[in-house]
């Protein structure tokens, strides 16, 4: 029944349904931290962007950042929520080294966004997540445990901590909890982080870059027995850093789970980590409620009232959202859903949609990014994007095929070239001499020894048998290395041989 400690998913999904809660992380994209003036720059020396009142000194007191709650605001009304009329500030009491005041800034019971909900397509279904709050608090510290196996605290030799992250704006986003995903829970976790990333570049609040922290996501999940209404246990898998990886951790907690409930044993509410070389979670600590942290009004910041006038200024001024983009751009371009999806699950369509405003055909942009290049990527094993080529650069190639100056096999030797950083599309071309052989006297000069060299073929496509002319063609091809127009090489052949279709 079990393999290991996990049971096969099918067959947890046929004795449990699962209960998915996701609570997702975004650093602020502001130019100083929540609520002082210190920098906000990733990958600063350690300790360098700090002072007194994010460090927590006696004395220092906070100041709020219009831009963060700004933003949050607008996030909020990207994400359908009600928008508080008042609010304010608490203090969540906890102790961590990378907590410089051993309290965190946050919100509780009085969150600027409430009882939101985001819509996501999964498996040619749409599935609505409800989002119970979306409030505002400050980042806490980086610690790094050195030496030992695992880079945690267990087995390091020492720790050191940055403070450069405590006091970032983070705005945290906690979705109710989210039923009926069925065997879709995976993918419907996943589907959602996607879409909430792609909303938070939309609104430009923060470049979301999981690899370096600014948006993570914590997954909780449960397990109910089939015709059950009482929801099991849950778990939080922390800091969950990449889209993959919420989708494998969320499979791989139904596994486990399920393998210990047939067993008759009992799930323990703790958070745990995702192990990205195993796919599995391990135990982290006992997971506190919220009386647990001892939250109560903070003291020094004066409560939050956003003019209703003002809230309906910024939701005016809201770019086009993802979804509602995709769907314009959808009819535009006049592809399947099937091909959208197969785009948004390659994080291909945003380059797709540049490199039509470079002026690229739409189908060619779907063409060489969905194929020649996400090849390329798979066997680097690099996301799309990180390509070194730019839509830019695709819409050029796609231009010079258009003019005959190239074929898709010269083409592809050009993304090759311009791949390996030889220089610009018509660099390659140059350096390369890639261009198609379109002088008509070259070519009629080819084909003629072409023809001398293959009699009998020759023989048959006098004979009436133009089928023939193919391995003509191929043999033009071949002795121009690729570079001829094969559509002309065979018009000159047929005529060289008088014969016509």
């Amino acid at each position: 029944m079990t393999v290991g400690t996990h049971m096969p998913y099918d067959e947890a999904l046929a004795r449990f349904e699962p209960v998915l809660g996701l609570e997702t992380h975004v650093e602020l994209g502001t130019a100083s931290k929540m609520f002082c003036g210190c920098k906000t720059t990733f990958g600063a020396p350690p300790n360098t962007q700090v002072c007194p009142t994010c460090l927590a000194f006696p004395g220092s007191l906070p100041t709020a950042n219009a831009v963060a709650i700004e933003s949050t605001i607008r996030i909020g009304l990207a994400l359908n929520c009600s928008i508080a009329e008042w609010c304010r500030f608490a203090r969540k009491n906890y102790f961590y080294p990378d907590m410089p005041k051993n309290y965190q800034i946050s919100q509780y019971d009085e969150p600027l966004c409430f009882d939101g909900y985001l819509d996501v397509e999964v498996d040619g279904r749409t599935v609505r997540v409800e989002i119970e709050r979306v409030h505002l608090e400050e980042d806490t510290g980086k610690s790094t445990h050195v030496g030992g196996a695992t880079g945690r605290i267990q087995g390091a030799d020492y720790s050191i901590v940055d403070y450069n992250r405590a006091g970032i704006p983070l705005v945290e986003i906690v979705t109710k909890p989210i039923e009926g995903t069925e065997s879709l829970a995976p993918e419907v976790a996943k589907a959602y982080a996607t879409e909430l990333r792609e909303i938070m570049r939309t609104l430009g609040v923060s470049d979301v870059r999981m690899e370096e922290g600014s948006m993570r996501c914590d997954v909780n999940v449960s397990l109910m027995p089939r015709g059950s209404s009482e929801w099991g246990t849950r778990t939080e898998t922390k800091n969950v850093n990449s889209l993959r990886s919420i989708e494998r951790s969320v499979r791989s907690e139904i596994e486990r789970q399920a393998a210990i409930l047939a067993d008759g044993g009992r799930i323990i509410q703790e958070t745990r980590h995702f192990h990205e070389d195993t796919g599995v979670t391990t135990p982290g600590r006992s997971k506190e409620e919220a009386q647990d942290y001892r939250y109560f009004p903070e003291p020094d910041l004066v409560p939050i009232a956003p003019d209703p006038a003002w809230v309906a200024t910024l939701k005016d001024a809201l770019p086009e959202l993802p979804s509602v983009r995709r769907k314009r751009l959808q009819a535009e371009w006049g592809v399947s859903d099937l091909d959208m999806q197969a785009m948004h699950n390659a994080d291909a369509f945003d380059l797709v949609e540049a490199t039509v405003a470079a002026g690229a055909p739409a189908a060619d942009a779907r063409k060489w990014w969905m194929g020649e290049l996400a090849r390329r990527a798979n066997e680097s094993a690099v996301a799309l994007a990180t390509l070194p080529i730019t839509p830019a650069q695709i819409a050029r190639v796609t231009e010079l095929v258009a003019s005959g100056a190239l074929n898709d096999k010269l083409a592809r030797e050009v993304l090759e070239g311009v791949l390996a950083g030889e220089g610009s599309p018509d660099e390659v071309v140059e350096r390369r001499g890639l261009k198609i052989v379109n002088d008509e006297g070259e070519l009629s000069a080819i084909v003629d020894q072409v023809i001398a060299g293959n009699a009998d073929a020759a023989e048959k496509v006098r004979s009436g048998k133009i089928a023939a002319a193919g391995a003509l063609v191929g043999g033009v091809m071949k002795a121009s290395r690729g570079k001829a127009d094969a559509a002309r090489a065979r018009e000159l052949i047929l005529e060289k041989l008088g014969v016509s279709e």
